[in-house]
């Protein structure tokens, strides 16, 4: 089941549409995201005194390369509320229609408080008659990915405002994210993770299973090995008995990805979306995460 059409808009977005925002822990694949008109606007990422935009001046094999000679564990920091503002001016010059704004989790960053200060300046400017909705998606990585999808489909399809906006509103209640890491080090340095004590201490071979939930991330499940860990992310979304739209799945500098999508494909007839996860979320998930994410449905 489907939450938009799949249909394919021209690279070039028309004018006289919503348009869709996002930041860069949605992980989606620039080729996607450029393809419906999505604009991402980056983080940073900071090494010690260094400081670098998501993607633009860090690639995600080049944050990998960096993190593995780094004795720290690298910072993130929102973007500041300008960067969203000349986003919206330029979608403004462009004729959008309004702009939807599906922010990473409210809980884990200040992205969305960014993009809010940003849609009040411009709701000030008495020259621009733009309309700003801002949505936490209550999710990371291509759980935020998928929404801003579906999303971008709807307001290319002709969509309101009204229609965007309370898709992502629903999207966001009915979205699950579920990751298994190959270890925990890095959510417990960053603090990215409260009530996963049991888990910390346990030995190196455990993988832990972790669910974005409530905007939060939660302890899931812990297995042995890698294949066990895999195997139950598969049974995850067997579970749902086919009551599942969107299915994506994110990963951090896997080499078993692409037999992981293979093992899913047997449960999932629609298009799988490939995401990698990047600085954002690698900083705190660590190197060799893996996950899946989808919409629920009734």
């Amino acid at each position: 089941m489907s939450e938009a059409p799949t249909s394919t808009p021209a690279s070039n977005p028309s004018s006289g549409v919503v348009r869709i925002v996002t930041d860069s822990s949605c992980d989606l694949p620039p080729e996607v995201a450029a393809a419906l008109g999505i604009i991402i606007v980056p983080l940073s990422i900071r090494f010690g005194d260094e400081e670098f935009i998501d993607r633009e001046q860090l690639t995600v094999a080049e944050f990998w390369t960096r993190v593995v000679s780094s004795d720290t564990l690298p910072e993130t920091a929102a973007p500041a509320p300008g960067q969203f503002e000349t986003v919206y001016r330029e979608l403004a010059a462009e004729g959008a229609a309004g702009i939807v704004v599906v922010s990473l989790s409210g809980a884990l960053s200040a992205t969305m408080q960014s993009a809010e200060l940003a849609a009040r300046s411009i709701a000030s400017d008495e020259s621009l008659d733009l309309d700003v909705r801002i949505v936490d998606s209550r999710t990371v990585t291509m759980g935020l990915g998928t929404i801003a999808l579906a999303c971008a489909r709807a307001g290319h399809d002709g969509g309101s405002i009204d229609d965007v906006e309370n898709l992502a509103i629903s999207l966001a209640q009915r979205t699950r994210v579920f990751g298994a890491l190959d270890t925990l080090d890095n959510l417990k340095k960053g603090g990215r993770i409260g009530n996963a004590r049991a888990l910390l201490g346990t030995a190196l071979s455990i993988k832990p299973i972790i669910e974005v939930a409530d905007g939060g991330v939660e302890e899931e499940s812990k297995q042995r090995t890698r294949s066990k860990a895999l195997a139950y992310l598969v049974n995850k979304v067997k579970s749902f008995d086919g009551n599942i739209a969107n299915l994506a799945v994110m990963h951090a500098d896997c080499s078993d990805v692409d037999a992981f999508v293979e093992m899913l494909r047997p449960h999932y007839d629609g298009e799988i979306v490939v995401g990698e996860i990047g600085p954002v979320i690698g900083t705190h998930g660590g190197r060799g995460t893996i996950g899946v994410a989808f919409h629920e449905v009734s």
